[in-house]
């Protein structure tokens, strides 16, 4: 009898490990947040077997975390810059690379008790004390709103009232909670926001919102990466990213 019970519990301790093989590990920019938790379960259930665990940062400090070696099948970055960079650092699969939603940059103040914005010379009135801003060097979003201040000539003249965010969520949270009266934001987190937030207007100025996503080149699991990359252009997947307001590239 003791072959036998040491036979069924190697096999008892084969089947995580068989099911582990099977996981992948996306770190995606933290505005997919919504939607790519809901796309997960619609993955899972459409390749047996397979399972997929998220890890939503700001898209610069993901890549650092790849670039350190921690363990990523997928990455999903809210800019091509920072995934140019994964290139560069050569931690990107560049043929897998392929461009798989847009979005828009939003001014956002609370929906309550706002100053009722409707420029961006706005943001130096007396009304406007902070601007929820995102980290230039880590946050996609941050990168773009400096190219609209920039473009309108604004950057340095608001620069003293910027609370500086380590992702666009943060950003949304800070407005939200009426702790600045002024926020850049994607329209995506705006929505998921829902009755605390005012989308005040969408700027211009800006390079195109456009997402990268691509295998990560030191994946053990870059078959099922592809799949979850393929994954996102069928149906179930575009009807998820389209209800939480992503367009198609």
């Amino acid at each position: 009898m003791r072959p036998l019970r040491l036979l069924s519990f190697v096999v008892a301790l084969g089947l995580p490990l068989a099911a582990a093989a099977q996981q992948i590990t996306v770190s995606a920019a933290a505005s997919l947040t919504d939607a790519f938790k809901e796309i997960g379960p619609k993955f899972e259930a459409a390749k047996a077997g397979a399972s997929v665990r998220f890890n939503f940062a700001a898209s610069g400090v993901l890549l650092q975390q790849i670039g350190q070696g921690a363990p990523v099948d997928v990455f999903a970055s809210a800019d091509q810059e920072t995934m140019n960079r994964g290139v560069e650092q050569k931690v990107i699969d560049i043929a897998t690379r392929k461009d798989f939603v847009t979005n828009s940059l939003v001014l956002i103040e609370p929906a309550r008790e706002g100053v009722g914005l409707k420029s961006l010379q706005d943001l130096g009135g007396a009304g406007v004390k902070k601007i929820a801003v995102g980290k230039v060097a880590t946050v996609p979003v941050g990168r773009y709103t400096r190219q609209v201040l920039d473009n309108a000539n604004l950057w340095t003249a608001l620069e003293p009232k910027f609370v500086q965010a380590d992702s666009v969520r943060q950003v949304l949270d800070y407005v939200s909670r009426g702790e600045a009266e002024a926020g850049f934001v994607y329209r995506t987190d705006a929505a998921v926001a829902g009755d605390k937030v005012r989308i005040a207007f969408t700027p211009t100025g800006h390079t195109p919102v456009t997402y990268p996503i691509a295998v990560v080149a030191e994946s053990r699991q870059k078959a099922l990466a592809g799949d979850f990359i393929a994954f996102l252009s069928t149906p179930a997947a575009q009807e998820v990213l389209a209800r939480y307001g992503f367009g198609k590239p």
